[in-house]
């Protein structure tokens, strides 16, 4: 193991897996309430490539924020956590240094 590489145990791989996957769920559901939102706005031809080009920036973000490698996770998790789709407590499983970590650098 490498110096800095964190070992993910069964039950922590578990927890994480489920907490990604409601995260990322809800800001999917947030984003789709908004485009339904902003869709019934259209009445000319500019709003429709407002909606595009605004689809096309969350798509970029979403893909980039939702990096689901071992390496990575801890960042990733106090990101959601900041941008509030995920909560602290819904990583309850995970070693404490984890939480520990996820817990300050959210508050960056």
């Amino acid at each position: 193991m490498k110096v800095n590489e964190v070992s993910w145990s069964d039950l922590e791989q578990e927890v994480a897996q489920a907490a990604f996957q409601k995260a990322y769920e809800r800001e999917i559901n947030a984003l789709i309430q908004e485009v339904r939102d902003n869709a019934v706005q259209i009445s000319e031809l500019e709003d429709i490539w407002r909606l595009h080009n605004f689809l096309s920036a969350k798509r970029h973000e979403i893909d980039g924020k939702y990096d689901y490698n071992y390496s990575v996770l801890v960042f990733v998790f106090a990101t959601l956590i900041k941008q509030g789709w995920l909560h602290l407590d819904e990583l309850k499983g995970l070693d404490q240094d984890k939480l520990t970590k996820i817990g300050s650098l959210s508050r960056m």
